[in-house]
């Protein structure tokens, strides 16, 4: 849809994003596979949730859930519910990672958000120099990441993460601190591109007498939707000190509103999932990774409620033109971010052609009335229509109902009539 404004976006933040994307884009490339596994920091920088693993990871110009800050933290600015996610991960020897995220968008002040993860080892064997067992030991780790993101303009967005971590090795523990720094510039209405500098100034841990700093991580990418929204493509480099630089890529589509399938390929091994839409405020996610080890599975759930958004529902959701109840009324409830702009109910008959249109200027009503007529006044056949509602405020951004469906019916009462014969 065009924007109701436009904005002119400053050259400087745009010259900056796009030096931070070229910075990691011509970086050697080299295929690490699992080669930053032994660095400090390993387990976060390899993370992948049931969503992210079935895009091969490739996430940055993504990252439109509350744990996408671990990709790029301007990512929260996108979102526009208030959103509770949990994750898990279940990895080799009892080893699992575990995950909350929760994300709150505002209107005037940045986006806030609060992310944790815990990585929980089985029990590894302890040995002398003569390889003489000693008992058992098992290794934790925790991150913390508050996130703030603000919204410079409908096409730029920038986040940052504080960053807290701590980890437990046998009788051992320390913590560190430290810096994410990420940018989305979309760059057409179905061109985004996202990048990210992570690990700046720390952590830094000491479990002993050697310090162990977290490297500074490059991340950038860019994802391209097809077929107005229901398909994504999308392609990540990340560049780490020591093992180079990473390629990530992969795919989701949705193939109904409630259902979407993914497939990508993470750290050179096929992966893919699939998530479930349930209610219109849960979403159930599902992926799984091919390893050498064995196959990975990745669980997750989410919740959405409240922030900006638009709905509608029609009532009743069967009516008859010819009957009784000859109308429905479609109730509209709409938030936005800035003051509405226009708005727009479409009636979709079963071969995806707009039978009937409501709209206007403005915020929408509280409520429209359909007759089962269309646009010309003519009366539609019974069957089944989708319907949703758009709404675009005056920065151009644009909030989307969920497709539902109504009927219309003008048969008579069915059934068969007895008949006595004496």
């Amino acid at each position: 849809m065009k924007r109701a404004t436009e904005h002119k976006t400053p050259r400087v933040l745009v010259g900056a994003a796009l030096a931070l994307m070229l910075s990691a884009a011509v970086a050697p490339v080299v295929l690490a596979q699992n080669e930053a596994g032994g660095l400090p920091g390993g387990w976060l920088a390899n993370y992948t949730g049931p969503r992210t693993v079935g895009l091969g990871g490739a996430f940055v110009a993504i990252a439109d859930k509350p744990i996408g800050t671990l990709w790029n933290p301007a990512g929260l600015a996108l979102i526009s519910q208030n959103e509770l996610q949990i994750e898990t991960t279940r990895l080799y020897d009892d080893t699992s990672i575990n995950t909350f995220g929760f994300v709150a968008p505002f209107r005037r002040f940045p986006s806030v958000g609060f992310t944790v993860l815990t990585l929980n080892s089985g029990e590894f064997e302890r040995t002398n120099e003569l390889n003489e067992p000693l008992g058992t030991f098992s290794q934790s780790d925790m991150a913390f990441l508050f996130t703030a993101s603000k919204e410079l303009s409908p096409r730029i967005a920038l986040g940052a993460n504080f960053k807290m971590v701590r980890q437990n090795v046998e009788d051992f523990s320390d913590g560190g601190y430290g810096l994410d720094l990420g940018v989305m510039f979309g760059l057409t209405n179905t061109i985004r591109l996202g990048a990210s500098v992570l690990n700046i100034g720390g952590p830094s841990l000491s479990l002993r007498e050697i310090d162990e700093k977290y490297p500074t991580e490059l991340r950038s990418g860019v994802a391209l939707n097809f077929f107005s929204g229901r398909g994504t493509v999308s392609g990540e480099v990340d560049y780490r000190e020591g093992p180079g630089a990473t390629l990530r890529a992969g795919t989701e589509f949705w193939v109904h509103e409630t259902v979407a399938l993914r497939v990508g390929y993470f750290d050179s091994n096929p992966a893919g999932g699939f998530s479930l839409r349930v209610a219109d405020v849960w979403s159930f996610d599902y992926g799984m990774s091919d390893h050498e080890l064995g196959v990975v599975h990745r669980f997750g759930l989410s919740y959405q409620f409240g922030g900006f958004f638009a709905s509608s529902q029609a009532y009743p959701s069967v009516f008859s033109p010819l009957g009784q109840e000859s109308v429905t009324q479609f109730q509209l409830v709409s938030k936005t971010k800035s003051e509405s702009s226009s708005w727009k109910l479409d009636i979709v008959d079963k071969n995806g052609q707009v039978v009937r249109r409501f709209g206007g200027a403005g915020a929408p009503p509280a409520h429209v009335m359909w007759d089962g007529k269309n646009d010309v006044g003519l009366t539609l056949p019974d069957g089944i229509y989708e319907y949703k509602i758009v709404v675009v405020d005056s920065d151009g951004r644009t909030v989307v109902g969920h497709e539902k469906t109504v009927e219309i019916t003008t048969a008579g009462p069915q059934g068969a009539v007895p008949v006595y014969i004496e």
